[in-house]
């Protein structure tokens, strides 16, 4: 049986740009032993299955979702507290997307292949990035 393609998106607390965000995963509290980024959540996703068919995680930053990382796989992570938790662990690469306006939510929330924003194209990934605000502006009214 084929599964769908199932993504996750969530809001980069704390993060003012997709830079802010490479930033932080390259910082080593932000990576397992492996040297892999991760994401640890208190819920493990009920649909692991279908998110670990191709699945990523999409960024929403500042409103604004800007960018998406592969899921590679779901490990149990035990808190100082003993509490068993789920570290999504991510590709490095980050990679751009269509940009779309999302207003705040909490936790994260599935979101399915077909919905998905696309990746931006080669040519656009090096261009400059406008500021949050502008970006959240344009894509509320559907210009980007």
């Amino acid at each position: 049986m084929t599964t769908a393609l199932l993504n996750l998106i969530k809001l980069s607390v704390g993060t003012n740009s997709v830079e802010d965000l490479i930033a932080w995963q390259a910082n080593r509290r932000a990576q397992g032993d492996d040297g892999l980024p991760r994401h640890v959540t208190r819920m493990w996703p009920k649909r692991a299955e279908e998110l670990l068919s191709g699945g990523s995680i999409y960024w929403v930053i500042q409103g604004v979702l800007q960018c998406r990382q592969r899921i590679l796989r779901l490990d149990e992570a035990i808190g100082s507290d003993g509490v068993r938790r789920c570290a999504i662990i991510l590709d490095p690469a980050i990679i751009r997307t269509a940009t779309t306006q999302k207003r705040p939510f909490q936790g994260w929330r599935y979101l399915p292949g077909a919905d998905s924003p696309p990746d931006l194209t080669a040519a656009r990934t090096d261009e400059d990035t406008l500021p949050p605000a502008l970006s959240a502006a344009l894509a509320e009214i559907g210009v980007i």
